[in-house]
């Protein structure tokens, strides 16, 4: 083989399939320990509702994933709910906050008082901290503590984490860059703004909007689906295989799996951390953490018929200093049609999480119990569920805690030590799918240069609720 790629989940599915597009003709091998492709991304069907048990979409502001999409003709299936039309809510003292769509507004809203906006504007005079401080106290520290239960409620929905735990420097490399670069978040984001209208200036663009969340009809799980369906079993993708030990080889590398011996000039790890971790602590053994934790979230899907109402808007999410049972809950049939049957509702409440792991451990029937509990204290929710669907997780959030940082920088090196080696995938640049594809779009690329893997630059990503 020219190419093995190890894990046929979206990351692996995506650099097997950027490898047909950049080099035709090339061998390549995916190999796959579960009996389907696509990992954790799983859509639920039933009973006329269509649930996610994993991602419910990505963001449409992101090339690589946009390219894939034209690539593979699902531009013409897609469906998009634009934040911009969409409110999202933010559970505060009991009752459901609405947060604007737009940085003006938001600093209009009284979401925190005027002294406390005042305190922002003073992160212009901060000095940076030194060393690996968590989000909660990078955030107190540069714009104060009024702000800490709305970004507690992002890194809620974002990695089910904990931001006394998640590290600055993990979480948003970008921003924290701005930070030591202009000595200022806030400097750095208007020289950012200045270059930006510059450059629009020169070139005649025009000003991007918010982005849309994008789906598809039958949900997320059509994407793996698409990207699989170019793979034969058997010869493009092998399933139930699991895979040993890795180690070099004279042409390359191989790998020892339960269905035999494979070599390969390139090795792809398109792998969560901690799997690529068991499978790399026999071929490098001095690592510099043997895993990562990981948070794990149950998703309740339930419906509800008529005289059942939702707020507009995508959903909630509630901080942990709220004491609420659930993390927050999508509100689905109102994001992407044909989720729910005529004139019922859905919505997918989210349970657990890095800081409440002990809740996974309920049955069913409690959990359903408790979320609906909860949910009724701040939704116009009628009757009893039509419908109520657990989704256990398939899979945890990697969380981006301390020494995360320098096991990046580990992998980047061993990488460098090794030619022919590439380690992406779920956690090790970013959790969002446009993370994972924009990975393996530069994972392939560097395969059809013949050069090492290397890592761009961290962006300065926005921030959505």
């Amino acid at each position: 083989m020219d190419t093995l790629i190890i894990g046929g989940g979206l990351s692996g599915l995506t650099v097997a399939h950027k490898l047909q597009q950049l080099c035709p003709g090339q061998q390549t091998l995916i190999l796959e320990k579960s009996d389907r492709a696509g990992g954790v991304i799983w859509s639920h069907a039933e009973n006329g509702f269509l649930a996610e048990n994993g991602p419910h979409g990505f963001l449409d502001n992101c090339p690589e994933s946009q390219l894939l999409l034209q690539e593979t003709g699902l531009d013409r299936e897609c469906v998009k709910a634009p934040l911009s039309k969409f409110v999202r809510y933010v559970c505060m003292n009991g009752a459901l906050r609405c947060i604007p769509q737009s940085p003006p507004k938001i600093i209009l809203a009284p979401l925190i008082s005027p002294l406390a906006k005042l305190r922002v504007l003073a992160e212009l005079f901060k000095k940076p901290l030194a060393g690996e401080p968590t989000v909660a106290q990078w955030v107190e520290h540069r714009f104060g503590p009024a702000l800490l239960p709305y970004v507690d409620a992002v890194f809620t929905g974002t990695y089910a984490g904990d931001f006394n735990r998640l590290v600055i420097d993990g979480v948003m490399p970008g921003v924290r860059r701005l930070e030591m670069t202009h000595g200022s978040v806030l400097r750095g984001l208007f020289a950012k703004m200045k270059q930006a209208r510059q450059d629009k200036t020169s070139t005649g663009g025009k000003k991007k909007g918010l982005p849309a969340m994008t789906s598809f009809p039958g949900g997320m799980g059509r994407l793996p689906e698409r990207l699989a369906e170019s793979r034969q079993a058997g010869r493009d993708i092998l399933l139930n295989c699991g895979v040993l030990t890795i180690g070099k080889s004279q042409s390359g590398w191989v790998v020892e799996s339960e269905q035999g011996s494979h070599e390969a000039r390139n090795l792809v790890l398109a792998l969560p951390i901690n799997p690529s971790l068991d499978l790399l602590h026999t071929f490098a053994p001095r690592l510099p953490q043997s895993s990562v934790p990981e948070a794990k979230i149950v998703t309740i899907a339930m419906g509800f018929g008529p005289g059942s109402t939702l707020p507009p808007g995508f959903g909630y999410l509630a901080p942990e200093q709220e004491q609420r049972f659930c993390l927050g809950a999508l509100f689905s049939s109102n994001m992407f049609p044909a989720r729910a049957p005529r004139d019922h509702i859905l919505l997918e409440a989210l349970v657990g999480g890095r800081r409440h792991p002990e809740r996974l451990d309920l049955d069913d029937a409690t959990l359903i119990r408790h979320a609906l509990q909860d949910l009724r204290q701040l939704l116009p929710l009628q009757g009893d569920p039509v419908y109520a669907k657990v989704l256990r997780p398939k899979g945890g959030i990697p969380q981006l805690e301390a020494g995360y940082p320098a096991l990046l920088n580990w992998r980047d090196q061993l990488m460098q030590e090794h030619q022919g080696l590439f380690i992406h995938g779920f956690g090790w640049e970013g959790i969002g799918l446009n993370d994972m594809i924009k990975s393996a779009t530069r994972v392939a690329e560097s395969i059809k240069e013949n050069s090492g893997a290397a890592r761009d630059e961290a962006a300065v990503k926005g921030i959505y609720f």
